[in-house]
């Protein structure tokens, strides 16, 4: 699998912890939208989008099946976040 474009989205809301919306195109011919990076006390973190069911909890629509993808998805869409970062602080 090779992530072949991410596309960060800021998010400029005081005292939010949603940092920015990503999307991540797969092997050129797979979008995943709406994943969201969300600050917290360990650092920044990905959320794969979801959806609230019927009894208020919250099921993801997409996701990776395994650790191995999950960390080459977040390594890539964190990396392109904080180049994003320091592009707008310009």
């Amino acid at each position: 699998m090779k992530i072949s474009d991410v596309r960060i989205r800021l998010v400029n809301k005081d005292n939010n912890k949603l940092k920015a919306v990503a999307s991540i195109t797969i092997d050129d011919c797979f979008v995943v939208h709406d994943i969201k990076i969300i600050d917290s006390a360990e650092g920044e973190f990905i959320a794969m989008p979801s959806r609230k069911t019927n009894d208020g909890e919250y099921k993801d629509i997409a996701h990776p099946l395994n650790t191995e993808t999950r960390e080459t998805i977040k390594q890539a869409i964190l990396t392109a976040y904080y180049d994003e970062l320091k592009n707008s602080q310009v």
